[in-house]
């Protein structure tokens, strides 16, 4: 399994990119892509790395369709080829629980 965590970056789109991040989010979707929206990255997790680059490409190209003058994208993979790897076996590794990273509580100390 790939785990992959992708920021698209609209550039000179103002303070607020939600709307491009939403633009982006809906490109992966129906992709073969699991996506798991965070507050600062998107969390990717596929079987086929192909799969994963074609999406990731749709959603750099729909930030610049949805009128962004320049993008910056970036992507870090994670594929493990000695055990299957989820984004909910890592959590449990982490943590204890199986909630995707995006949808964590935040500690106090």
């Amino acid at each position: 399994m790939i785990i992959a965590e992708l920021s698209v970056v609209p550039i000179g789109a103002g303070v607020s990119v939600s709307k491009y991040v939403r633009v982006a989010i809906k490109a992966l979707e129906g992709r073969g892509v699991r996506v798991i929206p965070g507050p600062m990255s998107t969390v990717l997790e596929c079987k086929d790395i192909d799969l994963l680059f074609k999406a990731v490409k749709l959603a750099h190209r729909a930030v610049l369709a949805a009128g962004a003058a320049r993008v910056i994208t970036t992507l870090k993979i994670d594929e493990r080829t000695d055990k299957e790897a989820t984004v909910e076996s890592k959590m449990r590794a982490i943590t204890g629980s199986s909630v995707p990273a995006g949808l964590m509580r935040p500690r106090t100390e």
